[in-house]
């Protein structure tokens, strides 16, 4: 009962655009620079680069979510076709993560997508991967429809996106992404039980179901999970099935389960590391808090050490 109110309370707070308006001017607070990599492209670079040392490759996501304003998705889109370049310019392994309601997907859906080619454009001419990230169920479909357009209409092949397996259609969308790079996950906003699972046992079942869907139509998947479980379940069925270690890769969190990343790491499994950065922090990390009750001794270590 109390992880329910906790979780429904950081959800709550993750939506409410005063407070995220304000936290950019706060700068890092309440222990989120724990779990976002600083404020600037620089900062996010050098986190890459301490990553990659550790044989641990990347993904970089330039936060932010629900702009209002055409200039906010110009300004959005610029920032994340810099962060490609520099990728490309510093040579770090990583990829980019991007979110279609920073880039004016709530404005206008051609206007998103006009943006979205200009960063596929820069992530072509640094030969890079972008990821565009799910956010909550009222974009699921036009979100899988602008990937089928990038896909089908602009040609455009260095480009995938999420699915989350506590919404009751996913497996259906597994199966009609065959062949598209995916990165599975649980779902980490609040929805109403008419479309999405609420129980986890129900939710972890379906996961896997996802996986192995994905996993045997061949195609490249990535298992984005902090749960020691699911790992384990996954090694399991890739080792009957024969499926090779360049076909899917783990992903995490950056500031979560760092041991647990080196040991997949020593095992020879590719792992890639979640890395948000900027100043629009506050939804991600209201999202993590509420994800696992664990998570708040972050935010109250950071209360206290403020």
């Amino acid at each position: 009962m109390i992880a329910t109110v906790s979780k429904n309370f950081f959800l709550y707070l993750s939506q409410n655009k005063g407070l995220n308006q304000a936290a950019k001017k706060w700068g890092l607070k309440f222990g989120a620079a724990q779990v976002v990599a600083g404020v600037t492209i620089e900062h996010a670079m050098q986190t890459v680069k301490d990553l990659n040392e550790n044989g641990i490759v990347c993904t970089l996501d330039h936060l932010g979510e629900f702009v209002s304003s055409r200039e906010e998705a110009i300004q959005a889109t610029e920032y994340n076709v810099r962060t490609l370049e520099a990728i490309g310019k510093t040579g770090v392994n990583s990829n980019l993560s991007v979110k279609m309601t920073q880039l004016g997907l709530d404005i206008d859906k051609d206007f998103c997508i006009k943006n979205m080619c200009q960063i596929l454009d820069a992530a072509k001419r640094t030969n890079n991967f972008v990821r565009i990230d799910m956010e909550d169920y009222s974009h699921c479909q036009v979100t899988l429809d602008i990937l089928r357009e990038l896909r089908e209409v602009y040609g455009f092949d260095n480009v995938g996106t999420v699915i989350q397996a506590y919404l009751h259609r996913s497996l259906d969308d597994v199966k009609d992404l065959k062949g598209i790079p995916l990165r599975l996950v649980k779902g980490a906003y609040k929805e109403d039980p008419s479309v999405a699972y609420q129980d986890k046992p129900v939710i972890d079942k379906n996961y896997m179901r996802l996986i192995e869907e994905h996993l045997l139509s061949g195609s490249n998947t990535a298992i984005a999970s902090h749960d020691h479980e699911i790992i384990a379940k996954v090694k399991d069925f890739v080792k009957k099935n024969n499926i090779p270690n360049d076909q899917f890769e783990f992903q995490m969190l950056y500031g979560f389960r760092t041991e647990l990343q080196q040991n997949l790491v020593k095992e020879g499994y590719k792992m890639r590391v979640y890395v948000p950065f900027g100043d629009d922090w506050f939804g991600y990390f209201m999202r993590r808090l509420a994800e696992r009750p664990q998570n708040v001794s972050f935010a109250v270590k950071g209360f206290f050490s403020k």
